[in-house]
């Protein structure tokens, strides 16, 4: 009896790890469906080729940043919170991509979904540093702030990190819900550029 609370200890703990790897949940901004289709393991759902929505996000450095404005880009908008360990994981491979890639036409678009917004993040991307290649590097691509309103244009988050993939010409070509496959977000950039 002893060995088989053992056992199912392990595995309740192994599910447990497992689901806070794959993505976050519970802060109010969660919609509760996201419209679209979703891939049955709920990480890659196609955007359908839809036009990505006419939003202008509030900037962490004061200037709000449209996504229209950055048309003729290809432009990766990442979701994400400062609170999130999975974001964590994500966020080196995003400067990883924006310093590779930017000079080609690629922006990254960091949407901080942070109920507290602007006073927590601001000091959070400013002094928070992530290896990268070996380097110490703090976020070095937009960092806008999200809230309920604005992730609604997208869908809805269901978790986070949620990862949006825009082509050049404005279609959302993909959509990433929790943690992305590193390997298949950089073969989609490089796809589109």
């Amino acid at each position: 009896m002893r060995k088989r609370m053992a056992g199912f200890a392990f595995i309740l703990a192994v599910g447990i790890a497992s689901a806070g790897i794959s993505g976050c949940k519970g802060n109010s901004f969660f919609a509760s469906a996201v419209k679209g289709s979703s891939s049955a393991n709920g990480k890659v759902a196609a955007g359908g080729g839809a036009t990505e929505p006419d939003v202008t996000f509030p900037g962490l450095d004061g200037h709000d940043v449209s996504l229209a404005s950055l048309k003729g880009k290809v432009v990766v908008v990442n979701f994400w919170a400062t609170w999130c360990e999975p974001c964590r994981i994500e966020i080196p491979w995003m400067i990883g991509f924006q310093n590779k890639y930017a000079a080609q036409g690629f922006t990254m678009l960091g949407v901080a979904m942070d109920d507290e917004g602007k006073s927590v993040v601001g000091p959070w991307v400013a002094t928070t540093q992530f290896d990268v290649d070996g380097k110490q590097e703090t976020m070095n691509y937009p960092i806008v702030l999200g809230n309920d309103d604005l992730a609604a244009k997208f869908g809805g988050l269901i978790g986070l990190p949620t990862t949006v993939v825009i082509s050049r010409d404005g279609k959302i070509v993909k959509r990433f819900i929790g943690l992305a496959s590193h390997d298949e977000l950089e073969k989609e950039i490089q796809q589109l550029l």
